[in-house]
């Protein structure tokens, strides 16, 4: 009996301790701690990151470009084994020296520990495109969902490690682009709520896509993105049209 009791007390005393850590850690906020691939997709992590690395001095790239899949699946250097906006990358980018930096599925938090593993060691880009956090609205078995102040503070996290590489690089920060179908969506919610933290951001240019890719309703249509989440080529060209003199403005300044 007496074990028994002890054994009880033992599991109650564990289970106390996990709750007491899971209510920690889901007061934490993620999206500012750097952290390497946390799912998995239809490419290599770790080797797209060691052709970022390989590729970076080689290239000396004028615009860099940063975010998930996204932003990976468009076009450009490192190629990727999917590229569905070829014709609306030489729009916006035409002979520029471009780099790449998207990875699939990636969070705010894969993007810091990205940049604190070399990936902007020794660049001097004269722009860099940021579009970030749509991943961070997801829940998985591995991160959890992050809230608009959440996000938004990861996004200025990203924001400041570039600064803080090369101070003279000008920012464009794009608005997180619309998902799901419906304006009336949880995760349309969630995402319009961290663009209006966004928005408010200081030292960047703003850029928000959302009227452009959005019906006048408030749908998303299949043709501008085919998942409600990854652009087609009709919703890269959208980007790339969008961008553009806002890039050729930013390279002009410089």
């Amino acid at each position: 009996m007496i074990f028994r009791m002890k054994h009880l007390l033992q599991q109650l005393l564990l289970a106390g301790l996990t709750l007491n850590a899971v209510s920690a850690w889901s007061q934490t906020n993620t999206a500012v701690i750097p952290v390497p691939k946390l799912e998995s997709d239809v490419y290599d992590w770790y080797a797209r990151h060691a052709e970022v690395l390989a590729l970076q001095s080689k290239l000396d790239p004028e615009i860099v470009l940063i975010g998930d899949s996204i932003t990976h699946f468009w076009a450009g250097e490192p190629k990727a084994g999917i590229a569905r906006g070829a014709a609306a990358w030489q729009t916006a980018f035409g002979n520029h020296r471009t780099l790449n930096m998207g990875f699939g599925w990636d969070r705010t938090q894969n993007v810091l520990w990205r940049l604190d593993h070399g990936e902007f060691d020794g660049l001097h880009p004269r722009v860099v495109v940021i579009h970030i956090g749509t991943n961070n609205t997801s829940e998985t078995r591995n991160a959890r969902k992050n809230t608009p102040d959440e996000i938004a503070a990861g996004v200025q996290a990203v924001c400041d490690r570039i600064r803080k590489k090369s101070p003279a690089t000008k920012i464009i920060l794009m608005a997180i682009f619309p998902r799901e179908q419906s304006p009336e969506s949880p995760r349309r919610h969630l995402i319009n709520e961290t663009n209006l933290r966004l928005a408010k951001m200081t030292g960047v240019t703003y850029l928000d896509l959302g009227p452009k890719l959005l019906s006048p309703d408030g749908t998303l249509a299949r043709e501008m993105m085919g998942d409600f989440c990854h652009p087609t080529a009709k919703g890269y060209q959208v980007w790339a049209d969008a961008l553009a003199p806002v890039l050729q403005a930013a390279l002009k300044a410089d």
